[in-house]
């Protein structure tokens, strides 16, 4: 059992983690999250009404803190769900994620440790096409999901929004692992709906598409990702990731473009 800390102002009776993840439809992936979260104190799975797989009846085996919440985005799904966590601490795991041993010993020291800091950015270990990818960048992936639940908040934006913490942050190079795209389908569905908001993100910020944005943009994301950062050495992998990643960027700018053309339009 983890020996529980309380902080000033707080009850005694509070627990230390809970682990926060959201649940789309993630039926086939889904028991492995959650089994690796068992040592939590709590685990609050935040169910999209539109899952569809039986990941809600599996979420349901595992906790018996699962609530069905409309979706709109992660960022707001996460902002929604972090005032009802009374725990010192927050992990946040999606749902094609895994936690290591290793990390779990660690997170349960830091919950420990009253001189922790306020957030703690985690080394992630990522699988693509059932593949480990070593290169591309994907080797430096640190995401800060760790952090004290009352210091923490997520950025209003569609996709690839970060969680802000009023406070020191850290780092763990214990691991966790995610097992992302599987398949031409999986990525190019997941593709398709975040290089859209990404647009919409940008065309709101008052960005524009230039030229430079279409052409050379996307051919230094993949110099970027297979010289720079060595995707070659993930061989064919490695070739078809960088590839896809240049064409992310190409359709997220042609988005964006494409989102001012339609606005002008009805002018």
């Amino acid at each position: 059992m983890i020996e529980l800390k309380t902080m000033p102002g707080q009850p005694a009776s509070m627990s230390t983690i809970t682990v926060l993840t959201l649940v789309p439809n993630a039926g086939d992936r889904l028991s492995r999250c959650l089994e690796s979260a068992s040592w939590a104190d709590d685990c609050f799975c935040v169910i999209d009404p539109s899952t569809s797989d039986g990941s809600d009846d599996i979420a349901r085996r595992y906790s018996d803190h699962v609530v069905v919440h409309e979706y709109v985005n992660a960022a707001a799904q996460r902002n929604w769900a972090l005032p009802q966590i009374d725990t010192e601490w927050t992990l946040v795991l999606d749902a094609d994620e895994w936690v290591s041993d290793e990390l779990a010993a660690k997170i349960r020291a830091i919950a420990d440790d009253p001189n922790s800091l306020d957030g703690y950015n985690i080394r992630r270990i990522s699988y693509f096409f059932g593949k480990q990818i070593n290169y591309c960048g994907w080797h430096r992936d640190f995401n800060l999901r760790l952090f004290r639940t009352r210091k923490g908040h997520y950025l209003d934006r569609r996709v690839h929004s970060k969680v802000v913490v009023d406070g020191p942050v850290g780092r763990i190079l214990d691991p966790m692992f995610h097992d992302t795209y599987r398949n031409f389908d999986e990525y190019m569905t997941t593709s398709e709906r975040f290089t859209t908001w990404g647009a919409q993100d940008l065309f709101e910020e008052g960005h524009r598409a230039r030229l430079i944005d279409l052409t050379l943009r996307p051919a230094a994301r993949f110099f970027k990702m297979y010289v720079l950062h060595q995707g070659f050495r993930d061989g064919y992998y490695g070739a078809v990731l960088c590839g896809l990643g240049a064409f992310a960027v190409f359709m997220k700018y042609a988005r964006l473009w494409n989102l001012h053309r339609e606005a002008k339009r009805k002018e």
